[in-house]
């Protein structure tokens, strides 16, 4: 898939955990780990929003193309 989702790198480098990023957001943590290994075939661009505002990044900074 030539969209790769840098959720982890992000996570890592803000010291937050996954389960503390989907209470934060509003989302299940099954949901948030369907998102960051890549399953995901969607995103609410108000999910993204929360979790761009909770991890202070933009969207570039989670989601990346990369040709294929």
């Amino acid at each position: 898939m030539p969209i790769i989702i840098n959720l982890d790198v992000m996570l890592a480098k803000r010291k937050m955990k996954s389960n503390e990023l989907a209470d934060i957001v509003g989302i299940t943590t099954a949901n948030l780990s369907i998102l960051k290994t890549g399953k995901a075939k969607a995103i609410r661009f108000s999910t993204l929003e929360a979790i761009c505002e909770a991890l202070d990044c933009q969207p570039a900074d989670i989601l990346e193309y990369v040709e294929a």
